[in-house]
């Protein structure tokens, strides 16, 4: 019997074989999204994948200590890149939130949500373990999150930024704040939360109110929900069948093709496509917090804890938003929707998830402050 290679061993096929499962559902459904064409959407974004695949085990091959040491220079990294947006980003769909590079419009946005986990990540591990129940641990952190959230809030982009501060929060919850910080914060945030509405913009306050009341304008604010949902309804059980659907492919489901594409999807695929993603989400999302259970170091414990949070949060308010549980806020569906930079993210997430899980493998388990 030939022995197989250690590195044949070691290579992730059970997470490579999810992730492309994953994607590919997404290229049936952004070909059926073009009228059965693989331009313009499918194939670009089937390249991306392979690309950002490769780069993920690239990157997952990288020592722990890496990240470690580069945490702060990447966070400030990345604030100076929300910085030139505001500067020199151009506008699109009424947002201005995107460098060009040519090859891809990068959106910086993206890349901090993974940024402020690992910087917060290696400023907790530092952090002498009596210091976190004192006001060290939290006005640094806090600083940290609220100067980009407030970056992205600018551009303006409501749900990026809720994105970044539920990252950040994560983690300063593994980190071991105590809890009553975390109860009073939502408590104030629920009792500012009339002046935090006046002061979001006027289609944002709009999609508040479309949320609470989505009959109310059915043919304005609220014809996006309103179609997700008939898309979402009318594909029952086993769905149309592929390149069947109506609301998309005639037009009546805005975006289909990116922040909607699971509406487009389970017309075509029913209740059985949508269940079979969701599993699929499962499978990642228990990988990924099995390595933040058995990372050795406190370091990897906190960062893949913070990027688990970062995928999960995509996913469930993406799901949320296109069956009416919550407000449109352009969150992608991961791996799913169509585009670079939120894909560009979860790669990334995936790959240092990975270094993790390696790290984890070499050695015993060390928390050190």
């Amino acid at each position: 019997m030939i022995p197989v290679p250690p590195a044949i061993q070691r290579f992730p096929w059970k997470l490579m074989a999810l992730l492309s499962a994953i994607c590919g559902f997404g290229l049936l459904v952004l070909y059926s999204a073009a009228g059965g064409s693989w331009s313009p959407w499918a194939w670009q974004q089937g390249v991306r994948f392979l690309v950002f695949l490769g780069a993920a085990l690239v990157v997952g091959r990288f020592p722990l200590r890496i990240f470690e040491d580069f945490a702060y220079l990447g966070y400030l990294g990345v604030l100076f890149l929300l910085i030139a947006v505001e500067l020199l980003g151009f506008v699109g769909g009424g947002s201005q939130r995107w460098l060009n590079l040519g090859f891809m419009n990068l959106q910086p946005s993206e890349l901090m949500k993974v940024a402020i986990v690992i910087a917060l990540a290696r400023f907790y591990t530092q952090l002498p373990p009596g210091n976190t129940r004192t006001f060290t641990a939290l006005w640094p952190a806090l600083a940290a999150i609220g100067t980009p959230a407030a970056l992205v809030m600018l551009q303006p982009d409501l749900g990026t930024a809720l994105a970044i501060c539920v990252g950040g929060v994560v983690v300063m919850f593994v980190a071991g704040l105590p809890f009553w910080w975390f109860g009073s914060a939502a408590a104030a945030g629920a009792a500012a939360l009339p002046v935090l509405f006046s002061m979001l913009h006027d289609y944002q306050q709009k999609r508040v109110l479309i949320f609470l009341d989505p009959e109310s304008d059915p043919l304005g604010a609220g014809y996006h929900i309103s179609q997700s949902k008939i898309a979402i309804g009318s594909g029952g059980i086993g769905g149309k069948g592929f390149l069947n659907g109506s609301q998309s492919h005639l037009d009546y489901l805005p975006e289909g093709h990116t922040d909607f594409i699971f509406a487009t999807m389970a017309e075509e695929w029913g209740l059985i496509g949508g269940l079979g993603l969701l599993f699929a989400f499962f499978l990642l999302l228990r990988w990924s917090t099995r390595v933040a259970i058995r990372a050795r170091t406190r370091f990897g414990q906190l960062t893949a804890a913070g990027l688990t949070m970062t995928i999960f949060f995509y996913i469930a308010i993406n799901l949320s938003m296109v069956m009416g549980m919550a407000p449109v806020v352009g969150i992608p569906l991961p791996l799913f929707s169509y585009g670079g930079s939120s894909m560009l993210t979860i790669m990334t997430c995936v790959g240092i998830i990975l270094a993790i899980e390696n790290d984890s493998k070499t050695g015993s388990r060390r928390f050190h402050s």
